[in-house]
């Protein structure tokens, strides 16, 4: 990816968590925390990283509600962030907290196995 590229991302980044956290005011809207922006060296894609709490159902209704706010939020990057076109966006989960908690719970239960 090049400097530009993750420049845009970085800002996208931190403009998302204000835009989730301050502007989208849907109920059904978990506790989102966005990981990491991937933008393409072209800046026409941005995938959206994000990990939120909560059973797989809700998980999903969070996913949902950020697919159908997708205009919003694209159009809010566009004013705040000065680029010629503003990203197409991709919400996807960031399954990679999940996958470390469980490997640092499989540890543990190793661990607690050998003193035992």
């Amino acid at each position: 990816m090049s400097l530009r590229a993750n420049r845009v991302a970085e800002q996208i980044k931190k403009e998302l968590g204000d835009i989730i956290g301050r502007k989208l005011k849907d109920p059904r809207l978990g506790f989102v925390t966005v990981t990491d922006v991937e933008v393409t060296g072209d800046l026409q894609q941005a995938t959206i990283y994000i990990s939120t709490l909560g059973t797989d159902e809700e998980r999903e209704e969070t996913l949902k509600t950020l697919e159908r706010a997708k205009g919003f939020i694209r159009s809010e990057i566009g004013h705040r962030i000065r680029l010629r076109k503003t990203p197409e966006i991709t919400f996807k989960f960031d399954s990679s907290i999940e996958y470390g908690n469980k490997i640092e719970q499989l540890l543990r239960s190793i661990k607690e196995d050998e003193e035992a």
